[in-house]
């Protein structure tokens, strides 16, 4: 995909952990899920930013595998917004020639849900403006059990050899293996940690930790997380000078 931008020194993949809906609300003397309706409304404007800020690949990560350990009122509430989401949000996806993904063990997820994200993956297949990947019910470690049992069915099944596996291979049989990996991965509400959140993808990947809550994670702010991007130097492992 050729870049929306001719400013070639920003991430072409963004990967974001969306984090602080619920102390947003709090805050505010307000429930949990009020948190999480601001912040679904914040991804549009993000999502929106990209493309003319140079972004190719936006990836977002929604609902962990260990979300589930929420009250059960949240989660439920979570599973409502997710359906809703998609519902509202789809014709504007198409509108603005963005095409979604979804990423994450789908499973657990019920059955009116997972046809919504069948419908929008499908629906949004040709766009080409911007790739969204949402990342829900995912988990990097239970990611990369679930390729590696497909990697070793297929060894069973004598479709692989095993002595050409090699750490390519891997990645073939990732959530994510029709995209690039994450060049930025940036983490909102002042929490310093990756939450198993593409663990494999982000070997090499720059990382950005910032106290704003995300409801408040304005296209302003995403412009200067990324203009700090472009002042990095990537060694990928090599020395300098």
């Amino acid at each position: 995909m050729a870049r929306n931008s001719p400013d070639t020194s920003g991430p072409r993949h963004v990967a974001i952990i969306m984090d602080g809906n619920g102390r947003w609300a709090q805050a505010r003397g307000r429930p949990r899920l009020f948190g999480h309706h601001a912040g679904a409304r914040r991804v549009r404007e993000i999502v929106s930013a990209c493309p003319d800020l140079g972004v190719d690949y936006l990836t977002i990560f929604a609902f962990s595998t260990e979300n589930w350990k929420r009250t059960q009122t949240e989660v439920s509430g979570l599973m409502a917004l997710f359906r809703r989401y998609i519902v509202k949000e789809m014709q504007e996806f198409v509108k603005e020639n963005v095409r979604v993904r979804f990423i994450g063990d789908r499973t657990r997820l019920d059955k009116p849900l997972q046809d919504l994200m069948d419908e929008a993956e499908e629906m949004t297949s040709r766009c080409t403006r911007l790739n969204l990947t949402i990342a829900l019910n995912y988990g990097g470690r239970d990611e990369v059990a679930r390729a590696t049992r497909r990697l070793a069915q297929d060894v069973a099944d004598g479709k692989l050899d095993p002595a050409k596996v090699d750490q390519e291979t891997l990645p073939r049989y990732l959530d994510t293996c029709v995209l690039p990996d994450p060049d930025l991965v940036i983490r909102t509400s002042g929490e310093a940690r990756i939450s198993n959140f593409l663990l494999w993808q982000s070997a090499y990947s720059e990382y950005e930790f910032i106290d704003t809550l995300w409801p408040d994670f304005t296209r302003s702010i995403f412009t200067d997380v990324l203009r700090n991007y472009g002042a990095r130097e990537r060694r990928f492992g090599a020395a300098t000078g």
